[in-house]
């Protein structure tokens, strides 16, 4: 039964990897991220919770979750899950509130994942996040222990040194400061980071007319500018991921009341998604046009089975 114990991440793996071997290659990427599937109306617990959501700029309750979504071929499969547990209280300094926090930090959960998609040997070149992971402790971490590259976004107030002397005297500009064209890629030094990385300026127009820049960087000192936004484009997918798994497979909409059946329900929703993606492979549709087909037939087949029943004819 589903909802005897909390499903883990080992249990997912059991279930994508033989799909993995199928389409594994060394030029997978591995893609860490978190969102929030929120939930209004259901009771607070440890996993259904505030968090804050950084694309709405407020606090919504709903369950925090991290996923390691593996990507190759136009194919996303997450290999690991990990819902985001408030389970400490503390009160906050800054309004005298009691509140709820998480006791293992995020960016410990990103290098448990990372390590533990290693020790599966599931092959990706490069791991891929968003500036919330690119901390030097997560940098030092892929480089020197799981011995695999990182394309990452950073702050415009990350340290880095623009020569080797530079570091070792510790003269170093803010990376929105460093003056450079937006097209060229520089071999620099960031600080607590013990390797040089490439730096690069992307410019790029969002759909309201707006300008982002963000300041990526890679521990693959061999890589072309192009390859390093060729590569750090398809971190995008993690969002098609997100909402395929909220508005596809439901992972929001679950009427269970325990963290047991709650977890298990999001496990489901993983399980979703996975058949979507292997559906959306033998059929050439896209998750949306796969579950509008779906329903249409089934909403036919209960047309055709009620009509087998002949009902009653209403006169006006």
């Amino acid at each position: 039964m589903l909802s005897e114990k909390p499903k883990k991440s080992e249990d997912l793996w059991h279930i994508v990897k033989p799909l993995i071997r199928q389409i594994e290659s060394s030029e997978g990427v591995l893609i860490i991220d978190d969102s929030i599937s929120e939930k209004p109306s259901t009771d607070e617990n440890d996993i259904i919770c505030w968090h804050y959501d950084h694309c709405k700029g407020v606090r919504v309750k709903g369950i925090n979750f991290m996923t390691a979504l593996y990507y190759v071929h136009n194919i996303a499969l997450p290999v690991s899950f990990q819902l985001i547990a408030k389970t400490e209280y503390y009160t906050d300094p800054k309004d005298g509130k009691t509140k709820r926090r998480c006791p293992v930090p995020k960016n410990q959960y990103c290098r448990e994942m990372i390590k533990q998609a290693a020790i599966n040997q599931a092959a990706f070149r490069y791991v891929l996040t968003d500036v919330w992971f690119a901390s030097a402790e997560n940098m030092m971490f892929i480089k020197h222990e799981v011995k695999k590259d990182f394309v990452m976004p950073v702050r415009t107030n990350r340290k880095i040194a623009l020569s080797r002397d530079n570091k070792k005297q510790g003269r170093y500009v803010r990376a929105g400061k460093a003056d450079f064209r937006t097209d060229t890629r520089v071999e620099i030094f960031p600080e607590d980071v013990y390797f040089p990385m490439l730096f690069i300026r992307q410019v790029f127009a969002d759909k309201d007319g707006s300008t982002g820049i963000p300041h990526l960087v890679t521990s693959d000192t061999g890589m072309t500018y192009e390859q390093i936004t060729t590569s750090y484009r398809k971190r995008r997918n993690v969002e098609c991921y997100h909402k395929s798994l909220k508005q596809n497979v439901s992972s929001e909409k679950s009427p269970t009341q325990t963290v047991t059946t709650q977890t298990n329900h999001f496990f489901a929703s993983l399980c979703g998604y996975v058949k979507l993606e292997m559906l959306q492979i033998s059929n050439k549709l896209n998750h949306f046009a796969l579950k509008a087909k779906i329903y249409i037939n089934a909403l036919q087949s209960a047309f055709a089975e009620l009509q087998k029943l002949q009902p009653l004819k209403l006169c006006a």
